[in-house]
């Protein structure tokens, strides 16, 4: 045989050869391509699971012991903080549908590519809890993440700060407190999807305006303007400014980063205004005709600052950047923007047993009048004339139970306990030390003959003096 016959026999044997290795590999690999049309490909997770060469039956199975088995871990700075036994959950499981769905997308003839790829993992949710159980063991991991979170830093938003300067922007800090409500919802949603642990540190709470936020810094250019504004009240005649200090002490900025007051500071310092000032409780000092300054009681004509209501005006009138003078919101029977007693009143010294009419700072009348007996004292007080009223006839009871009626021609109520100024045409005399044996209920008994004088004198809202 000759060289070249020799070479074609052997190249022809080497071919045969390497067919017939060809034709075993494929027949293995198609054999094993047929194992895997009724299993799971290599590198088969499921949930966590490596169900690889497992029926859908068998990889069933192996998801519900494993997972009914093992507790679920909640971890808290990289240890494990609490561990949760499913079954406490109403935990149940059948994987077996999607387990089915999974298997029916892999191809069986590509078990060798997957056999060197990375692991394919899925996650379903076969499994079911009890709703009630679920819910009731999230709030009680609600109630210690509140318990560990006592000794952690809290997280901090920007603020805002006051310097010598003013007021600079001052940056958040992110602290190790846990956001317990999306912590918690966390939880419930990675135990009810089949996951095996969670970590607390992933729900940290996060700041919620930070230094750059365009709010603050158009807080802080209005905090800078607002904390120059010159504040000043109008009071019962009197002007009292509001300290910048207490200003700059209030300013502070909402969750939102928007400039805002303090409401508890403003209506902290509007109630003591109003303990200093209200004529309601405090006396008013009044210059008498005949006893020089006196302090008359509070009475029926006053007012009482509302401490919330003015805040509230107080503090939109502060922000708005802008100087002004402003008299506070009261409820009473007058206002609080200009003194108390003016240049028109009616004055009544029961002392002297006398009453004056005053109209624009002159004595337009004067005479003497009867008060109330000791038995019922003319009460004193800052009163005014609230109604005034003709030929009416006033009722009551004397000291011994009896009832009584008194008409008169002239009647003007001054406060709200039926004490009033009227004509008394039974009185024979007044002044002195007559109120003492023939004082009336209570009222400011006036001679019939004057009294008309005082009826057209004195105008409704007119203040009354006694004391």
């Amino acid at each position: 045989m000759r060289r070249s016959d020799r070479k074609r026999s052997r190249s022809k044997v080497g071919l045969i050869v390497a067919l017939a290795i060809l034709v075993v590999l494929v027949a293995g690999y198609a054999f094993r391509s047929t194992y895997y049309s009724s299993r799971f490909l290599p590198n088969t997770v499921v949930n966590g699971i490596e169900i690889e060469n497992l029926t859908v039956e068998d990889a069933n199975k192996k998801m519900e012991k494993a997972l009914s088995d093992t507790p679920f871990v909640i971890q808290i700075d990289g240890k494990d903080w609490k561990a949760i036994n499913r079954q406490d959950l109403g935990w149940t499981t059948d994987y077996a549908e999607e387990l089915s769905s999974i298997k029916g997308s892999q191809n069986p003839f590509s078990w060798g590519m997957q056999l060197v790829s990375a692991a394919e993992t899925t996650d379903v949710s076969g499994n079911t809890l009890d709703e009630d159980k679920l819910n009731a063991v999230k709030e009680q991991v609600k109630v210690e993440l509140a318990q560990v979170n006592e000794p952690r830093t809290p997280t901090e938003n920007a603020t805002i700060k006051q310097t010598e300067s003013g007021f600079e922007i001052v940056a958040e800090k992110q602290g190790t407190t846990i956001d317990v409500d999306s912590a918690a919802d966390a939880f419930a949603e990675a135990v009810s999807t089949g996951k095996h642990n969670i970590s607390m540190n992933e729900y940290l709470s996060k700041p919620t305006t930070k230094k750059d936020d365009p709010q603050l810094k158009e807080s802080l250019e209005e905090m800078n303007k607002v904390s120059k504004v010159k504040a000043t009240y109008s009071i019962n005649g009197n002007t009292i400014d509001i300290p910048s200090d207490n200003i700059h002490d209030w300013l502070t900025v909402d969750a939102e980063g928007k400039l805002a007051l303090d409401q508890e500071k403003v209506t902290a310092y509007v109630t003591e205004l109003g303990q200093t000032y209200n004529t309601s409780t405090q006396p008013t000092k009044f210059n008498s005709t005949r006893r020089g300054e006196v302090e008359v009681p509070a009475g029926a004509y006053s007012w009482t600052i509302q401490p919330e209501e003015e805040a509230a005006a107080l503090s939109e009138q502060i922000l708005q950047g802008k100087d002004f003078t402003r008299s506070p919101i009261v409820d009473g029977s007058t206002t609080a923007d200009k003194a108390l007693i003016g240049n028109t009143y009616v004055e009544v010294d029961l002392q002297n047993q006398h009453m004056w009419v005053y109209k624009d700072g002159a004595v337009a009348l004067e005479t003497d009048i009867v008060s109330g007996k000791p038995s019922s004292p003319t009460p004193p007080g800052v009163n005014y004339v609230w109604s005034k009223e003709r030929n009416t006839t006033l009722r009551g009871l004397n000291d011994d139970g009896s009832k009584y009626a008194s008409p008169v021609s002239y009647w003007m109520p001054i406060d709200w306990t039926g004490v009033g100024i009227h004509d008394s045409d039974w009185q024979s005399a007044y002044g002195g030390d007559l109120w003492l044996t023939r004082g009336s209920h209570g009222c400011i008994n006036t001679p019939p003959g004057v009294m008309g004088q005082v009826f057209d004198l004195v105008d409704v809202g007119t203040p009354v003096l006694v004391f």
